[in-house]
């Protein structure tokens, strides 16, 4: 999501720009025809974040994607300390020592690290365990502390549409004060709690309860809740124009008031609040929270959809677990969700996506080219050096048809269209609408 600093009806021509595709726009908006290893190499410079100190190791690197033994490793231990307790606390079951404080510490520890795996799964063990009670206000205090908890596996959580996860979000967004704190301060706080989620409907819903939250607190800002729900966004926004390293052409403070007219219930906000917004920004970027090992959010910021499939292989047809994330027009792979680069990308150029049915695996659809013989994409081998990808189909198979209706409605849209801009549009121009009925 990249600020143009365009004034639009509704932000629906606000779009992204190369971002972390890297695939670049030429001049009347197509894409221009680039070779493999230009594209290649454009995913490297976009997707390496400014990390912490490298060790002497990494200078071993086979490539800007390589995976050091050692974090290979590390990941692999950590995984296997995992599963590893799990087993030993659930399949050799508890002694009479029980209710003893380091039994119950140990309990807690794995149902934080099972919740940073599956969330649901996480809770319901807790639950189970008398270590939280089933009402959405313990929950959302455990989450609200997050000791140990990943920042990713909180938002996933909160912004799943079930009765008692909604339940919880208001409880979670309760929990926070925003009170005489002015909206940028409020944003900062809401969102170093957890890490927004991808999906257009999840968002919505959490910025929702943020914007509710902060005029309940604050009662004589803004006319509506819709004007602050809109003003949260273009300064999400701003923050990613004006630190994006990326965009070059950055928004000046007119731009910025400019995208923002109308929208206090037909009206302007002050001039002065707008700049206050600006300058807080422009000072100093909003902080992204980094879980253990997991930074995605650096690039991966809103993506469209996010989720485990399984995905099966190019030259040998085995299926392997892969996170995906779909975002910037492009669909990552990696094999574990604390990965710091993506196994592959496939960028949805000239592609077209189709349920399919396969014998070895329930629930599946493929990515087929358009017109072209493979498709444009790139992954690392075996020796963590980047190839380009062999595909002339990528075929997944999802969890539930529900999710893999959701996964094929989403990579459509995101063919066509980005359908956050359309949901954020519809609320701009709520949010603009003056009282006809008041008039007439």
């Amino acid at each position: 999501m990249i600020f143009t600093g365009r004034s639009v009806d509704g932000l629906d021509e606000v779009r992204g720009g190369s971002g972390a595709s890297g695939i670049q726009q030429d001049g009347a908006g197509g894409r221009r025809d680039v070779s493999a290893v230009a594209i290649a190499a454009g995913w490297f410079s976009s997707l390496r974040r400014p990390g912490k100190r490298k060790k002497s190791y990494q200078k071993q690197a086979k490539s800007a994607w390589d995976l050091t033994v050692l974090s290979t490793t590390q990941l692999k231990d950590e995984l296997g300390e995992v599963v590893a307790e799990m087993e030993a606390m659930e399949g050799g079951g508890l002694t009479a020592d029980e209710t003893k404080p380091s039994n119950k510490t140990k309990q807690t520890s794995i149902g934080r690290k099972k919740f940073n795996m599956d969330p649901k799964k996480g809770i319901e063990y807790l639950i189970e365990h008398n270590l939280l009670t089933p009402t959405p206000e313990d929950v959302a205090q455990f989450l609200y502390k997050g000791e140990g908890l990943n920042k990713t596996a909180i938002g996933d959580y909160l912004g799943e549409r079930h009765d008692f996860n909604e339940r919880v979000l208001r409880a979670f967004v309760e929990l926070h004060d925003f009170t005489d704190l002015i909206l940028v301060q409020a944003l900062r706080q809401f969102l170093w709690s957890f890490r927004l989620p991808g999906e257009a409907q999840k968002i919505d819903r959490m910025m929702e309860c943020f914007a509710q939250r902060y005029c309940q607190l604050n009662p004589n800002i803004f006319t509506n809740t819709d004007t602050c729900y809109v003003l949260s966004f273009a300064i999400i926004m701003l923050n990613t124009s004006l630190h994006n390293p990326s965009v070059k052409d950055k928004p000046s403070v007119d731009q910025f008031i400019s995208m923002n007219r109308g929208i206090n219930n037909g009206g302007d906000l002050p001039r002065e609040l707008l700049v206050s917004l600006y300058e807080s920004i422009k000072t100093e970027p909003f902080k992204i929270p980094e879980d253990d090992g997991n930074d995605l959010m650096h690039t991966f910021f809103n993506p469209d959809k996010e989720g485990w499939l399984w995905k099966q292989g190019g030259r040998y047809k085995s299926w392997k677990r892969r996170w995906f994330i779909l975002n910037d027009n492009c669909l990552y792979y990696f094999e574990y969700t604390t990965d710091k680069e993506p196994r592959g990308i496939i960028p949805l150029e000239n592609i077209q996506v189709r349920e399919i049915q396969d014998r070895h695996k329930p629930h599946c659809f493929e990515l087929y080219a358009a017109g072209s013989e493979f498709i444009k994409a790139c992954k690392t081998d075996s020796e963590g050096k980047v190839v380009e990808g062999k595909h002339t189909v990528y075929r997944m198979s999802a969890a539930t048809d529900e999710e893999k209706d959701e996964w094929i409605k989403c990579v459509r849209q995101s063919i066509s269209h980005n359908p956050f801009y359309d949901m954020l549009a519809a609320r701009k121009k709520k949010a603009q609408k003056t009282n006809v009925h008041s008039k007439s």
